[in-house]
Formats: structure tokens, sequence, C-alpha cells
């Protein structure tokens, strides 16, 4: 698994607070997989957070979900549980003391449980990045399909800073794929991922990466830790020199 920029391990007392709860609760990898790298989103899909015991009570009385008696849990029950994970649309990654492990979806009607293929091969690895082989089961559980691209994690380092930049068009201008094939030519990235969609290429001078949307065929934007403002700067040039221009 690469890492995008440093870790944020948890603080002493957070950590003593997590652990001192009933750790069955959580899924395989959990518990160390946010102690080693804290916070943070995986594969640019799902939010790792520390255990939030009062952020889906007020969702008990919302009405979002229809339950019956095959439901895992009940409206009222959701007061009950511990999210552990969003994901960037808005989904809940939770836990219950009773109904384990929890899907509540943001565009669906139904909670789903969540049972784990890939939990019992995580708990024989015992290393702290098998958390990654739970949420990849649970992604293949919910949309049906796998992901196929590389596997990242970003924590959040609360000094993260961006750039959008927007690709001209004009004779003689590369199209975003071949910028971004300029781009690995000129700057070899550390670690890559390329889809019909999007192109990332990560560098650890940055402590981020550069994002070609070919999804929406002009975007480009650079993700870099505020202190290497050196090397986020030489990328930048070189990106508008090849025909890109800033975005207030």
């Amino acid at each position: 698994m690469y890492i995008v920029s440093r870790s944020q391990p948890l603080q002493e007392s957070q950590s003593q607070l997590l652990t001192s709860e009933d750790l069955a609760l959580y899924p395989a990898g959990y518990v160390q997989f946010i102690q080693r790298w804290g916070e943070g989103t995986y594969r640019g899909w799902m939010n790792v957070q520390l255990p939030d015991t009062e952020v889906l009570k007020p969702f008990a009385d919302y009405g979002l979900w229809e339950f019956d008696e095959d439901s895992p849990i009940q409206e009222q029950q959701i007061s009950e549980c511990i999210s552990i994970g969003t994901t960037v649309d808005g989904d809940f990654l939770a836990v219950h003391p009773k109904a384990g492990l929890l899907w509540l979806p943001r565009h669906a009607d139904q909670v789903k449980a969540i049972s784990l293929e890939q939990e019992q091969a995580a708990q024989t690895a015992g290393d702290d990045d098998t958390y990654s082989l739970v949420l990849d089961d649970i992604y293949r559980q919910v949309y049906e399909r796998s992901q196929e691209d590389g596997v990242y994690y970003e924590p959040w380092t609360g000094t993260r800073s961006h750039v959008f930049l927007h690709l001209q068009t004009g004779e003689g201008q590369p199209s975003l794929p071949e910028l971004a094939g300029e781009c690995r030519a000129a700057y070899p990235p550390d670690f890559s991922i390329e889809t019909p969609y999007v192109c990332l290429l990560f560098y650890r001078q940055l402590e981020g990466y550069i994002r070609f949307n070919y999804a929406y065929e002009k975007e480009v934007a650079v993700f870099y830790e505020l202190d290497r403002e050196q090397a986020f700067s030489v990328m930048q040039q070189w990106l508008v020199s090849k025909g890109c221009k800033i975005m207030a």
C-alpha cells in the first residue's frame, strides 16, 4: 500500500481510549490500521475515521431508510451504532454492538449487514495493513465489483494544499492523456494509477500527486504538502509551460 504523505499515528491518549474499548466490535485490522496511519482516505473512496458514537444518533428520527423484520437493525437502533468511516459520497460504515458491521447508504433505502469474507484472512495475516483487505471486501459487496487500480492511502495531515489548472485548447496542444504521458516521462512518479477516467501520478517530493481528470478532459489538479512548496512550484511551472492555466 502506497502512503501518499507522512503518516499521522494516533496520539497516545487517542490510542489508549481506542484500545480500552471492546475491540471485538471492530473489523479485523481496523484498530492497528488507524493507530499506525491515522485518519485518512483509502483509495480515494473510504474515509477511515476514529469511532464516533454521536454522529448517527440524529438519523434515528430522519426516516432515511426502510425497515422490516429482515433488517439487521430497526430504526431506533441507529442511535446505538458507532460510525468508523464514511465514503466520499456520504455513505456510513458503522458497527452495532449486536448486529455487527453495517452499511448505511446515502442513495439507497435499506441498511445492509456486512459479512466479511476476508476477515479471517486478515486476522491470520496479523499485519497493520490488513484492514485494507476488509475495505476491499466491503467495496466488492456494496458495489458488486472490485477495484482494479492501485492501493493507496492519504493520511489527513491538516497541511495539505492544492491547485487546479485547466488545459487550454489550441493547435499543437496535447490532449490530457498525452500531457499525462509527457509528465510521466519528464518526472517519473514513485507510484501511479491510470484508468480510462483518471491518471494519478504520485511523488514523494510533493507528498502528494498530480491528477489528470480524463473524464472532464481539461482538468489537472496538484495536491501537495505545504512544506513541499519548492517541488510544487517546479511541477506547476512545467504544467503552465505545457498550456495549463491556473484556475482562481
